[in-house]
């Protein structure tokens, strides 16, 4: 029984085959494209046995497109790629086609990879030979059903090493995965529910949209990877190798039905239908922090009216996406963004459309997060949580916490822990003053203010005084003076017997 450690491992060694022969940053492609092939192939292989079992004859098994979620045609099923002894690129480029011609859900996801890349994998005895390897390397790994210690442990396993990639290459691997401890206190705060609608219009590699669906999941007892969960997914990446990435995660994951497009959300959002855009119960999303150039003179003329509280700053597109999101929820929907700091202060366009957020009582939440929390960037964040339908009693009023002091410190960045998350978590929900941590504030006191949502005008983040304890300073006075007068008789001694005198 193949465990999640040992599988992690494995995959990770993959990577050993890689240094030295191409661009760290080009192992992701080549890596994730090995898992899924070998998953495929080797799933494909299990149900033949299955349906074998079942009384089905092994040619129909095999053949039968109808009978497999997947079907692998012959020359994509691993014992034909391990026969591949040269021009391996170019074969497994054609085993790539050749899945996505028979399985149309799969379509574009593996096209994106070229195999036969001399760009990146060298000259063709180069490539045969890393390829090679690659192949020799993932044969030994047994990616059926029933090797597989967790239902969900392949999928578990891809965050894992998206994870490991965006650790190993800084603020280019950051731009696609969001820290799982962050994804995990995003996804309490929204709290999604079975029969729910969920965006992430920024989804990255779809760790968000994932971790919505396993907590449907833990609240319905179902086990994600076996059992349909009760939720449907949607969402938007604008990096073709990205989306491939988030499409495969989500396939291996066992969430087939998500929808996720390509394409540039704010100039180009496909999630709509002639009617107007999608709406959902949440959206979640972590989008590129003050984005430069993100589509100011396109959303001049947008048809989908997401930007009726103002226009962001040419240069500066945090309310853009904070906007879209706010026009993509139904009457009852919440939203949790992270954004940079900066949209809580900062004036003129994004002045006008903060204020206006303000007034049509959107905000229920501004928490602000610790330092060195995300890949590529030491800066500390925010988290806005957006609601159309407050309760009564919130309604009216914004809560801040001030969480920027919870964390536990990790070699390359921090990490919020499970008690910092549940207590981020549990201020929400009581949504009352806590001392130095949390605070309810009122709408007229933001309009006294300007609108300024700085957190620490609201929340006293200072380090408090120490109070002085006047007794034990005085005592301490008393004992310095002591020894000075000590030490300045043991001088005059000293110059006595040396024959000086004072």
């Amino acid at each position: 029984m193949l465990t999640r450690d040992r599988l992690n491992a494995h995959l990770w060694s993959a990577a050993d085959i890689l240094r030295g022969a191409i661009d760290s940053g080009d192992y992701k492609a080549f890596i994730f494209g090995f898992i899924f092939l070998k998953r495929l192939s080797d799933r494909f292989e299990e149900e033949v046995e299955e349906l074998i079992r079942k009384g089905n004859d092994e040619e129909d098994a095999r053949e039968d497109r109808d009978l497999h979620q997947f079907y692998v045609p012959e020359n994509a099923r691993w014992s034909a790629l391990k026969k591949l002894t040269e021009n391996i690129g170019e074969g497994l480029n054609k085993a790539c086609a050749a899945l996505e011609e028979d399985n149309p859900g799969l379509e574009g996801v593996l096209l994106t990879i070229d195999f036969n890349s001399e760009a990146k994998l060298g000259d063709g005895r180069q490539r045969d030979k890393v390829l090679g390897d690659l192949i020799a390397h993932f044969s030994q790994l047994p990616l059926n059903n029933a090797n597989l210690s967790e239902p969900d442990m392949l999928g578990r396993a891809y965050e894992y090493l998206i994870g490991k990639f965006a650790d190993d290459a800084g603020k280019k691997g950051g731009e696609f995965y969001t820290p799982q401890s962050v994804v995990e206190l995003l996804v309490k705060l929204l709290d999604p529910q079975e029969g729910m609608r969920v965006c992430d219009p920024t989804c990255g590699s779809g760790g968000m949209l994932i971790q919505c669906a396993q907590h449907v999941a833990d609240k319905t007892g179902k086990k994600m990877g076996s059992e349909a969960v009760n939720v449907t997914l949607h969402g938007q990446e604008k990096n073709l190798g990205t989306w491939t990435i988030c499409k495969m995660n989500l396939l291996l994951h066992g969430l087939p039905d998500a929808r996720v497009e390509k394409g540039d959300t704010i100039r180009q959002p496909k999630l709509a239908s002639e009617d107007g855009l999608f709406l959902y119960d949440r959206v979640i999303a972590n989008p590129p922090f003050s984005l430069d150039n993100w589509g100011a003179e396109e959303a001049k003329a947008d048809k989908y009216n997401r930007f009726e509280h103002g226009l962001p700053p040419k240069n500066m597109g945090d309310y853009a996406f904070v906007q879209h999101m706010v026009a993509t929820l139904n009457q009852q929907g919440m939203a949790a963004v992270v954004m940079p700091h900066g949209v809580l202060f900062r004036e003129a366009g994004d002045g006008k459309i903060r204020r206006a957020l303000v007034e049509a009582d959107l905000f229920e939440a501004v928490i602000g997060l610790p330092e060195n929390l995300f890949y590529g960037t030491g800066i500390p964040a925010v988290i806005l949580v957006l609601n159309r339908a407050k309760p009564r009693v919130r309604k009216g009023k914004v809560l801040f916490i001030h969480a920027a002091e919870g964390f536990a410190s990790r070699p390359t960045q921090n990490v919020l822990r499970a008690e910092d998350i549940e207590r981020i978590v549990k201020a929400f929900r009581t949504y009352r003053d806590e001392e130095r941590f949390a605070r309810v504030v009122p709408l007229s006191e933001l309009r006294e203010n300007d609108f300024n949502l700085n957190i620490s005008r609201y929340i006293d983040t200072l380090e408090p005084e120490q109070p002085v304890d006047l007794q034990a300073a005085l005592a301490d006075l008393k004992a310095a003076e002591a020894i000075e007068r000590q030490s300045v008789e043991r001088l005059h001694a000293l110059i006595k017997e040396l024959g000086y005198v004072a």
